[in-house]
């Protein structure tokens, strides 16, 4: 494996790719960590100690956008406002008739489409970053505000300060967006995708600090900490998790296809037998990142109302209904619409007609099966029951950091960094990055990293 590494780097184009992906990525980092100037960082770090599950929300919130909401950045709102307005355009783009012909012009109809998401971006940002700001201005730990005294005006934040905020917050999520169009462009993997799993990797350390912090070395542990046997077990737990996202990540359904014979001159081509790739998890993250981003909405207003009315007994209830992590119902409608989304998503990057059609024009067939609506039917079949298999193990995947917090007595951050949804994000597109990387070297004549030379 070094050695694969050292060719890795003597390849003078590949180098540069590396090099570059990884100086815009320390670049993200630095401006990760830049507050916006209105803020106030010690009240905004009691806040996110304080906050209790909205700052649970705020941090599941961070997994999925590589943002930094509870320290109030300027990249606080990350990417999430550009994948929004992606998939936003990706599902238009199958019900509207005008993006759905742009989709078929090719390079030019995606330039069209793209031009389209960035102003749906910036729209994004300025509502989202309004009502974040707006939220700043109104909170108060204590009898401090989030906002630093030198800003405020009779105790509130002035237009042109939250214009400026604002406006900050906007630039910095369409430079994360120009970011990862220069990864795409000039670098190596898919830029938003690296920005993500940036975000996840960094988080990482100090949920293993928060580990070492809250574990003995004694069986059982004692005084709130974790011991021995519950280390174990949480790391034989986490390469089961990492194992079980890998083969499920490449698992296939190999559809058998052969093509025709056909003579031409005095040769003949044709005849060979293949197969037909159909990836058991076809939706990817997406399920999940969906099924998270609605359940957020009810999250945010019910944890608004009862920090406002923490008396109210039906509030109070719909509270604890709602928390993540803690509740049956929770965790029950998670489930429910991470497979929703499974068969939505897949039912929108899979077209079982069209495969049979490209099967039909190239002169493939499945044995046993007529070319055309029989073929089709077939596919579509086989897709439903795999995509069964893919939800199933995305569910079980998505609520693994409530099983391991539940049952152990594991932190929330401990049990969110190493298993579930930021490991399968994480595994993913370390898998998509070294499949670019593999083609680099396939190309000129090298053996890949996953290879035996």
């Amino acid at each position: 494996m070094l050695e694969k590494i050292r060719t890795i780097f003597t390849i003078p184009e590949l180098r540069q790719k590396i090099l570059l992906t990884l100086g815009l990525l320390a670049i993200y980092r630095v401006g990760w960590w830049v507050p916006l100037p209105i803020v106030n960082p010690d009240a905004m770090r009691r806040f996110a100690e304080e906050a209790g599950g909205f700052g649970d929300v705020l941090k599941t919130v961070a997994v999925f956008s590589a943002s930094q909401l509870t320290q109030a950045t300027i990249f606080g709102l990350g990417i999430m406002p550009y994948i929004s307005a992606s998939i936003i355009f990706q599902l238009l783009g199958t019900v509207w008739p005008p993006l759905e012909r742009l989709t078929k012009e090719g390079e030019s109809g995606r330039k069209r489409i793209n031009e389209y998401t960035r102003y749906a971006t910036v729209i994004i940002c300025i509502v989202q970053s309004w009502a974040y700001v707006a939220f700043l201005a109104n909170t108060r730990v204590g009898q401090e505000s989030l906002i630093q005294p030198a800003f405020l005006v009779d105790g509130k934040l002035p237009f042109i300060w939250q214009f400026v905020a604002v406006m900050t917050m906007t630039a910095g999520t369409i430079f994360l967006m120009w970011l990862g169009e220069q990864i795409d462009e000039f670098g190596i993997g898919n830029g938003i995708s690296l920005l993500i799993m940036a975000g996840i990797l960094a988080a990482m350390p100090s949920a293993l600090l928060d580990l070492r912090e809250n574990s003995s070395w004694e069986l059982g542990g004692g005084g709130g900490k974790l011991g021995v046997d519950k280390i174990l077990l949480l790391i034989a737990m986490f390469i089961a998790v990492v194992a079980g996202v890998v083969f499920m990540t490449q698992g296939q359904r190999r559809i058998p296809t052969q093509s025709a014979k056909h003579v031409r001159g005095r040769r003949v081509y044709g005849g060979t037998k293949q197969y037909l790739p159909l990836k058991v998890n076809q939706a990817g993250v997406m399920p999940i990142i969906f099924a998270s981003s609605l359940l957020l909405f009810p999250q945010i207003l019910l944890q608004t109302l009862y920090r406002a009315y923490p008396g109210n007994a039906m509030l109070a209830a719909l509270h604890d209904s709602f928390t993540r992590g803690q509740s049956f119902i929770y965790n029950l409608l998670f489930v429910g619409l991470i497979f929703f989304f499974c068969y939505f998503w897949t039912a929108i990057s899979f077209n079982p007609k069209e495969v049979a059609d490209n099967l039909k024009n190239h002169g493939a067939f499945i044995p046993g099966y007529r070319p055309g609506k029989r073929t089709a039917d077939y596919l579509e079949r086989v897709m439903e029951r795999i995509t069964y298999v893919g939800a199933a193990f995305l569910s079980l995947v998505a609520i693994i950091p409530t099983l391991v917090g539940g049952f152990l007595g594991i932190p929330a951050q401990i049990a969110g960094f190493y298993g579930g949804t930021g490991l399968l994000i994480a595994v993913s597109v370390a898998f998509d990055l070294v499949q670019k990387i593999d083609s680099h070297l396939v190309m000129r004549n090298y053996t890949g990293l996953l290879e035996k030379s």
